[in-house]
């Protein structure tokens, strides 16, 4: 359970930078693209280096913690706007 708790959390860690990201570059343009894919291959990379594997079970903590950092990170760089100006 450990495991998964933490192999979660590094999704969502790796997530808000590209959610970051994705909320400044306009919809569906390349920056948009890669800031939504590229943290894919990272995710994966954790779900392996954590040796969870590939159980069902596992899925739905490890993609709700990709949209949730992807959302965050969206959320932190409006609120980081709503501040300079």
């Amino acid at each position: 359970m450990y495991v998964l708790f933490a192999a979660t959390i590094g999704v969502l860690l790796v997530n808000l930078p590209f959610g970051f990201w994705r909320a400044g570059a306009r919809k569906f343009s390349l920056p948009w693209f890669l800031a939504v894919h590229l943290p894919v291959p990272l995710s994966v990379g954790v779900r392996c280096f954590s040796g969870l594997g590939w159980r069902l079970s596992t899925f739905p903590f490890l993609i709700g913690a990709y949209f949730v950092g992807q959302c965050a990170g969206g959320l932190l760089r409006k609120r980081s706007r709503g501040r300079e100006g």
